[in-house]
């Protein structure tokens, strides 16, 4: 079963699904899974702006798989064409290889080997940033047990993961000459730089919150632009900060806090990204989901691995109601990364994995 997942990750690294510039259309890729899926069902679903996603399903599965093709841009420090998987004694190497066409590969070579029922959601938004593919599919009703999203999970399940918010927030001044008493507080910058303080301060005081094997807020100021020059009051300046939660943790309070950390309110305070925890809800339901989770993965055969820091579109299917966990093969160490690679033995044994979920997926 490797070489035929070889095989088809070799074809699907060879597509150019980078995103952005989210110029992904309905063909190409998509038109190869179809022909390597016969006696499937098929629906192909365009959002817009390179959100593509195909549903594939064949009898009356309890388990989805779902699993983005959409890349980040090739970094410039490849050392090989990107586009050409190479494959050495212990790795498969190429574009999208571990995030995560690893996984595809894996799901369609399972789904020639064994002929059970299997409902499998191809989406290529994932890295954009904008989940339209999941949302349009989540908008209807489907009863599945549960959901596995395919990332790179060292072939481990994973119950378990942090949000994601990201912010923009401005901060307005009085532009005049830095000589004046007033510069201290009329300037925009000075304003950013207090509020960074103690939203810094606000992140470190919750270090002892833990859940799942995770501990406190991951938080990151990521870009302070304002100002005009040294000797000139900075009459505006903006603040990119974005912080990952705990799934016990409310990330309208935490908005909240921050918006109002600083002694100055900003002019302008704007969440551009939002992503749930996994699992999604309170903490009495995200316990619930979470050994729901762990019932599934037992069931399964698969091994349970720790909670991670990264972000999955597993959370959103985890807060319409579903059953949810991450399971795939690769290291996110390799993810997004030059030269990206995906171990050869967790091919084949998440592809093994597959073939036992389709083999034991019927309703």
């Amino acid at each position: 079963m490797l070489a035929r997942c070889l095989d088809h990750l070799r074809a699907l690294v060879a597509y150019d699904t980078q995103n952005p510039p989210r110029a992904i259309g309905t063909g190409g890729i998509f038109d190869y899974l179809q022909a390597q899926l016969p006696g499937f069902r098929h629906r192909v679903t365009d959002y817009g702006a390179g959100a593509v996603s195909l549903y594939s399903v064949r009898g009356t599965p309890r388990f989805l798989i779902n699993v983005h093709l959409d890349t980040v841009p090739v970094a410039p420090t490849w050392t090989r064409n990107p586009f050409e998987l190479l494959v050495t004694d212990d790795r498969a190497i190429g574009m999208g290889a571990c995030d995560i066409k690893g996984a595809a590969a894996a799901m369609v070579a399972a789904a020639q080997a064994a002929d059970g029922d299997c409902a499998f959601l191809f989406s290529s938004d994932e890295e954009a940033n904008d989940a339209r593919c999941i949302a349009g599919f989540l908008a209807e009703k489907h009863a599945f047990d549960a959901v596995l999203v395919a990332e790179p999970t060292k072939a481990e399940a994973v119950l378990a993961h942090r949000g994601i918010s990201s912010v923009r927030l401005r901060f307005a001044g009085r532009a005049g000459h830095a000589s004046a008493a007033n510069a201290a507080g009329d300037s925009a910058v000075h304003q950013a730089l207090r509020w960074g303080e103690r939203a810094l301060a606000h992140a470190e005081s919750l270090a002892h919150h833990r859940f799942g094997g995770l501990t406190g807020l991951r938080f990151n100021i990521g870009r302070i632009e304002g100002g005009i020059k040294a000797n000139v009051i900075a009459p505006s300046c903006e603040v990119r900060f974005g912080f990952r939660p705990l799934p016990t943790m409310s990330t309208d309070e935490l908005l909240e806090a921050f918006r109002t950390a600083g002694p100055t309110m900003p002019a302008e305070f704007e969440a551009t990204f939002y992503g749930a925890s996994l699992p999604a809800g309170d903490t009495a339901a995200a316990e619930a989901r979470r050994l729901a989770a762990r019932d599934v993965a037992d069931e399964l055969g698969l091994a349970i691995g720790n909670a991670v820091d990264f972000w999955t579109e597993a959370a959103l299917f985890s807060a319409a109601g579903h059953t949810s966990l991450v399971y795939g093969p690769g290291d996110i160490a390799q993810a997004h990364s030059a030269d990206e690679w995906v171990a050869l033995d967790q091919l084949q044994q998440v592809t093994e994995s597959y073939v036992r979920i389709i083999t034991h997926g019927r309703h």
